[in-house]
């Protein structure tokens, strides 16, 4: 079941967090197993079943990378093992700040390189507000569009992540 269906709440980049909370409680009191101990078993594995699909929806919304993932692979843009097509220019771009990052020779270089890598990644980010910001306003046409450029920015972040990561593993050198 869709975890925005499951509590009854529009799909959204930024739910209202302390309706999610009150739905996660709501639900959760609902389902609780101990109300049923005395149900067949077949109605126990059912509330079980619930309670952990509580537990799961509001760990997965309550948590804004792991919701904006959810989104797109709900609408079919994101999955294991994808080979998304990134623009050259930002492939172009990473491909420098990892050649850049290879010779490095002092913690200044480092430094530069981080900068930059920080730049980029507060500019998807920014990219990303506001591309979500009014998301569940728009039509569905609009909102297919509109996942397509928020999938995009996701890819770049996943990328930007493994330079962010040899950035890390060069400056325990330094």
């Amino acid at each position: 079941m869709n975890y925005f269906e499951f509590y009854d709440i529009p799909e959204s980049f930024n739910p209202d967090e302390a309706l999610l909370k009150k739905k996660f409680y709501q639900l959760s009191k609902e389902y609780h197993p101990d109300f049923y101990a005395n149900d067949t078993d077949e109605r126990q594995q059912e509330i079980l079943e619930l309670s952990t699909l509580n537990n799961k929806a509001y760990k997965t919304l309550g948590n804004p990378a792991k919701r904006l993932e959810y989104i797109l692979r709900s609408h079919d843009l994101v999955s294991e093992g994808a080979k998304p097509q990134l623009p050259g220019n930002f492939l172009m771009e990473m491909m420098d700040i990892n050649e850049r990052l290879m010779e490095v020779e002092n913690a200044t270089q480092l430094g530069e390189i981080s900068a930059e890598t920080l730049a980029v990644e507060n500019d998807l980010q920014n990219n990303l507000n506001a591309l979500t910001a009014d998301y569940e306003t728009l039509s569905d046409t609009a909102k297919e569009d509109r996942l397509n450029k928020i999938a995009d920015i996701y890819y770049r972040q996943k990328y930007l992540l493994r330079i962010k990561e040899s950035l890390d593993t060069f400056a325990a050198r330094f």
